[in-house]
């Protein structure tokens, strides 16, 4: 029970406290980050800006690398290098340069030649590297998945990358608190995946825009860690932030000899064990929004349609444009049926698939396969499917599948059994649909376009897809069996002890080297930093502004991931709107907006249904637009981590929530007018100076864009703070402190002999008050 002079806290609340460095009168944080996840599509350009600014990377030992999502997953046994092994020069570029950049900053790296290389969210909880109350970023939306853990875990743009390797802090505002407690049992057949889907397909994908959510109620009490992680993940697909579970002792267990974690009936394990059993949110903890769910209404789940709330029960039919009252909804279906070569009132289970991936940082784990592989045992793929895939999650849970047969199994059915990737989930790599293919998928996302150009996707659980596999269509899992359901893991995984693909000693010294200090310290190979970089100013901007009138604009639409294989912020404007600009044959549509006259030299875009960048965490978006020339989107609402990577790049994302307003302000788009946002003033003009309404923004980011303030530098004012704010998580929380592969064990020439282990104690605990900030809150 609380103290009667302190307020009741949810999770969320108490794992945001924790990591309070400073805090503003308007309620901007700088937050600490525990845990960085790097991966090779999102971080080039964030080590070039360190290189650029001659920056560190403030804390070595709590960042790990791996490459993932535009890696082959063909066979890897005669691997010898990147350089040979990955043909497509673009994605052997991102991959080498991701060698290249944690060789020289000093960073852990599991490579192609590991078996710990795998989805960058699944080999954290694997590792232990994902810890209960820790906050966990990186560049990739599904980042949430380590929310499972009671971790505030969210996604990240490549700007924030940056910051948080030079700083280990990001600027922030608190979200709100959201509940989706789900109460009963689980039918047989019904996945922690029919979970999630039903859940979007309840609240929508802006459903849990601007919110933290909750998942509790003793249906998500039941699951096993694996699918806790699944329902976890897709929380960016209803528009939050971040998805938590409170850690109880599922969760202990979980985490027992993981190489990461504290050790076993350790001072540190057992300090940390009582930390975590703290985190559970308060009994009068208040949420902003609850939402409650019966599990008993929950069915094998699918999708029909292009996002992720386009859902119905597996024995449903194909909705049509009159099943929805709203006018966006139905154009939204109009499109969504034309798109997926669908009619309404098609009953689901006549919907015949031409390909089946099993795999994903959704559904990729050694549950889902043996889940999977139950289903399939003994049975062939139908004659009707193309290709079936089993792709596992990381090379750990691959050698697990084979030391149980599962390979065989699938082997035998028809699959193709392949190497640890993203794959066919978003289709970097060669693992993609052709035009019109229609696939079975366990992934997270079916946005037009994801899984391949013009490729149609059906998302649903890892039974599902098995069942559509032999069947050739897709099926109700429980018409195949009358025990569907996942089991929980056992025996655990194997860890591999290999760290990466350096052969070179010195590389492997300098990669598993702790820093002396009581910290884990900043890197000693980068050289000084110079100072802050600057962004362009932003006081007024006047120019065209081009009306789009779609709701929920996704990531995929605005800059698909065939252009996402770079290693520079430029250059992208070409690519904006790619599917929308330019037909199949590579020729203009001259009934998209940007292809119109005067809408080419657009510089303000007009959105005038909500959500817009909703999806990844890609800041390839934002630059894209920027390249184009478009440095302010003006929308009814946008998905948290657009609306923050636009500011990142000095651009506006105005919210204007006032539907008559909007439409005043898109009249005049469509009439091929210029309009004028004055930021100072907060007022929108049209071209003769008339106002056309007033808008709201955050204080502190309208004053970084008038003065263009990096918000690096900014940070980096608080080096004391942060330095101080280290210390006594050294002393709090000794466990986080650490680095290379092995957090309990560094490397010395001090004591020992040079390369001999020695034992990392716990040191002694005093107590702190939860979130009590280190001085006085001071301005940036």
């Amino acid at each position: 029970m609380p103290s009667a002079d302190k307020q009741p806290q949810t999770l969320y609340d108490k794992v945001f406290s924790d990591h309070i460095v400073n805090q503003q009168e308007d309620g901007t944080v700088l937050l600490y980050i525990d845990r960085h996840l790097v991966h090779e599509v999102t971080s080039p350009q964030a080590f070039e800006g360190l290189k650029n600014a001659g920056r560190k990377v403030r804390r070595p030992d709590c960042t790990l690398a791996t490459t993932d999502h535009n890696v082959p997953t063909t066979p890897r046994k005669n691997f010898k290098n990147v350089a040979d092994f990955v043909k497509e020069e673009d994605s052997r570029l991102q991959c080498m340069t991701l060698e290249d950049n944690v060789k020289e900053y000093g960073l852990t790296y599991f490579g192609l030649g590991s078996a710990n290389q795998g989805i960058v969210h699944i080999i954290g909880p694997e590792q232990g590297f994902t810890l209960p109350g820790t906050t966990v970023v990186c560049g990739d939306s599904h980042t949430s998945t380590h929310g499972a853990f009671g971790a505030l875990a969210w996604g990240i743009g490549t700007s924030e990358v940056e910051h948080v390797l030079a700083t280990q802090c990001l600027i922030t505002k608190k979200s709100k608190n959201m509940r989706i407690q789900v109460d009963g049992k689980l039918a047989p057949g019904v996945s922690s995946k029919d979970i999630i889907l039903h859940i979007i397909g309840k609240i929508g994908t802006a459903g849990g825009t601007g919110a933290v959510i909750e998942y509790c109620g003793s249906a998500i009490r039941a699951l096993s860690m694996e699918a806790r992680m699944s329902v976890c993940n897709m929380s960016v697909e209803a528009g939050a932030r971040a998805g938590l579970i409170a850690p109880d002792q599922i969760t202990f267990d979980y985490l027992k000899g993981r190489p990461l974690a504290p050790q076993v009936d350790s001072a540190e394990w057992k300090k940390a064990i009582k930390y975590w059993s703290s985190l559970p949110s308060d009994p009068e903890a208040k949420y902003d929004i609850e939402v409650f769910i019966d599990a008993k209404d929950i069915s094998p789940t699918v999708t029909w349609g292009t996002s992720p709330q386009d859902v119905v029960p597996i024995t449903g039919v194909v909705p049509g444009p009159d099943d929805f009252s709203d006018k966006a909804k139905k154009q939204s279906c109009e499109r969504a049926l034309e798109y997926m070569g669908l009619t309404a009132g098609t009953k689901m289970e006549d919907i015949e698939v031409d390909k089946v991936f099993l795999g994903s940082c959704t559904n990729s784990r050694i549950e889902d396969l043996r889940a999977a592989a139950k289903i399939v045992e003994g049975k062939k793929v139908a004659s009707n499917i193309k290709r079936a895939m089993v792709v596992p999650g990381s090379g750990n849970i691959k050698n697990q599948a084979e030391k149980e047969g599962l390979d065989k199994i699938f082997i035998d059915a028809g699959f193709e059994w392949r190497e640890a990737g993203c794959s066919m989930c978003l289709g970097m790599n060669p693992d993609i649909l052709s035009p019109r293919e229609r696939c079975a998928s366990t992934s997270n996302r079916n946005f037009e376009g994801r899984q391949g150009a013009k490729g149609r996707t059906h998302l649903m659980s890892p039974v599902m897809a098995a069942a559509a596999a032999v069947t050739g269509k897709l099926t109700d899992v429980r018409k195949l069996t009358d025990d569907a359901t996942p089991q929980k893991s056992s025996p655990k995984l194997e860890i591999s002890e290999h760290v990466d693909d350096y052969t070179d000693e010195e590389d492997l010294d300098r990669i598993n080297d702790l820093p002396h200090d009581s910290n884990g310290g900043t890197n000693d190979h980068a050289p000084p930093a110079k100072g802050s970089s600057g962004l362009p100013k932003f006081t007024t901007w006047k120019g065209i502004a081009a009306p789009l009138d779609r709701s929920n604009v996704d990531t995929d639409a605005i800059i698909p991931k065939q252009f996402l294989k770079t290693i520079k912020r430029t250059g992208l404007g070409s690519a904006l709107f790619h599917p929308l600009r330019f037909k199949e044959d590579g020729s203009e549509d001259p009934d998209f907006v940007l292809n119109k006259e005067p809408y080419r030299k657009a510089k303000i875009l007009v959105v005038t249904g909500p959500n817009f960048g909703c999806g990844s965490s890609r800041e390839h978006a934002p630059w894209a637009l920027n390249d184009f020339g478009i440095r302010c989107v003006i929308a009814p609402s946008y998905a948290d981590i657009f609306f923050n990577n636009t500011f990142k790049n000095g651009m506006l994302p105005l919210i204007m929530p006032d539907e008559t307003a909007l439409n005043k302000i898109a009249d005049e788009a469509r009439a091929g007018k210029e309009i004028e946002v004055d930021l100072v003033n907060q007022v929108i003009k049209s071209d003769s100076g008339d106002e056309l309404a007033k808008f709201d923004v955050e204080e502190f980011r309208k004053h970084c864009l008038i003065e263009g303030l990096d918000d690096i530098g900014l940070t980096m004012q608080l080096d004391e703070k942060i330095s101080k704010f280290e210390d006594r998580r050294t002393l709090d929380t000794p466990w986080l402190d650490g680095s290379g592969y092995l957090a309990k064990w560094r490397k010395t020439g001090k004591k020992n002999a040079p390369g001999q282990p020695v034992k990392v104690e716990a040191a002694p605990v005093p107590k702190t008050n939860r979130g009590e900030p280190l001085e006085d809150p001071t301005d940036w």
